[in-house]
């Protein structure tokens, strides 16, 4: 039964991730012009998808998420602040990369990955804490990173930054829609104000999108580029797959959380890595080439990592 549920929720990441490169290899569709599914992604279906989810929760039922919140974004600054200071320390790599990569390996992916994962394994129930764990990667790292390279991209158009260039680098970098939503989202539910069902039904229609066309288009992305294997694969790999959902483990043994949620936690932090760090890439014209190979590492070795981790969590 594991089995089937690993099955049944990688097949369908690696189906759509394999259209989008097909369609690339192909020249069906345009591999070196994906503003326009970018911001689709970034700017719409996932800011709809993630508010709807959020805001949608109960206030009883977000407050139940509040350890969730803490593990997962404990675990993810965690690892994001290791590898962005050892990729800096023992790499060539620029601040802007560095900072893309360590969300890549941070930030799993809870979308295509997580939520059919967690459904197959929790039921229907599960949709509540993949949206918060979302939310809390969107509200906590996604931002900082944004900073970090909103506050590089202005060094690159003069020597030093102002307080004012610094300022406006963060403004910009929080008000994104991928941020504002899923905070906005939460602040909602915890009002314990509903959402309008009309309001609700028309923000799920666009965000149901969001999964499956962030999945195409980092294949679509993927596909104008070549696999690299190299020792930052390797290691990314080895922090998403292995180390993530370790350290999740330290996390919930260090602050004792309850049983059931810090299963869920451990579970979601054993996800593969995720495509934020490629669409970032692609949207501030960085390297994607890395992140796009730690994915791909990434994902494919999870069908091993993944089986372990549920087969150790729920088999009683």
């Amino acid at each position: 039964m594991m089995s089937n549920a690993i099955v049944m929720a990688l097949a369908p990441v690696f189906f759509v991730l394999l259209l989008g490169y097909a369609a690339g290899k192909l020249h069906i569709v345009d591999n070196h012009q994906v503003d326009g599914l970018n911001a689709l992604v970034m700017d719409f279906a996932l800011p709809a998808s993630l508010f709807a989810a959020t805001a949608s929760a109960s206030r009883s039922q977000m407050i139940e998420q509040a350890p969730l919140f803490l593990v997962f974004g404990l675990t993810m600054l965690l690892l994001y602040v290791a590898w962005y200071f050892a990729v800096r320390t023992f790499s060539n790599v620029s601040r802007s990369d560095a900072s893309l990569q360590a969300l890549t390996i941070g930030f799993p992916n809870l979308a295509g990955v997580g939520l059919p994962i967690v459904s197959s394994v929790l039921g229907p129930t599960g949709t509540v804490p993949v949206a918060v764990a979302l939310a809390s990667g969107s509200i906590l790292i996604s931002p900082l990173t944004l900073i970090i390279v909103e506050m590089s991209a202005g060094k690159a158009h003069g020597a030093e930054m102002s307080v004012m260039q610094i300022l406006t680098a963060i403004r910009r970098a929080l008000t994104k829609p991928i941020v504002l939503a899923p905070a906005l989202g939460i602040l909602l539910s915890l009002s314990d104000l509903k959402l309008d069902a009309l309001a609700d039904a028309c923000l799920s229609l666009i965000g149901s999108a969001a999964a499956g066309v962030a999945l195409f288009l980092t294949g679509l992305i993927l596909s104008a580029q070549s696999f690299q294997l190299d020792w930052k694969v390797v290691a990314a790999t080895a922090a998403s797959d292995v180390i993530r959902p370790l350290l999740a483990v330290a996390v919930v043994y260090f602050f004792t959380i309850s049983s059931d949620a810090a299963k869920t936690a451990i579970l979601l932090a054993a996800v593969p890595s995720g495509f934020f760090g490629i669409l970032f890439a692609v949207n501030y014209r960085l390297d994607s080439a890395t992140a796009g190979s730690m994915v791909i590492a990434s994902t494919g070795f999870s069908i091993a990592t993944m089986a372990i981790a549920i087969a150790v969590l729920f088999s009683h």
